[in-house]
């Protein structure tokens, strides 16, 4: 007598073998939306940078020095992307620009 309510050695083969075929199909395109998303985010922030510069310029009534300035007076928590890839700078024409560190 043996327990017929359980999976057989094949039958747990063949599961993993579709879970690994559907693994290999799907983590090459998760890895290439991170890429997008990390893009997507870098220009988020420096929008939102752009937007706390004219913040400052309403409150200081003249343009900030350098982003550290807008760190240091908590208009802006962070210049370093989410991946820490890439940082925002405050241009000489006052521009913000996303940069590689």
């Amino acid at each position: 007598m043996y327990n017929e309510k359980g999976f057989t050695l094949i039958e747990m083969l063949v599961v993993l073998t579709i879970i690994s075929i559907l693994l290999i199909l799907i983590l090459p395109n998760l890895a290439d939306k991170n890429e997008e998303v990390q893009t997507k985010g870098c220009s988020a922030l420096a929008e939102m940078a752009s937007g706390q510069v004219q913040a400052y310029v309403l409150d200081h009534g003249t343009d900030p020095d350098s982003i550290a300035q807008l760190l240091d007076e908590g208009y802006l928590k962070t210049d370093t992307c989410a991946n820490g890839a890439k940082q925002i700078q405050l241009s000489s024409s006052g521009e913000i620009v996303i940069v590689s560190p």
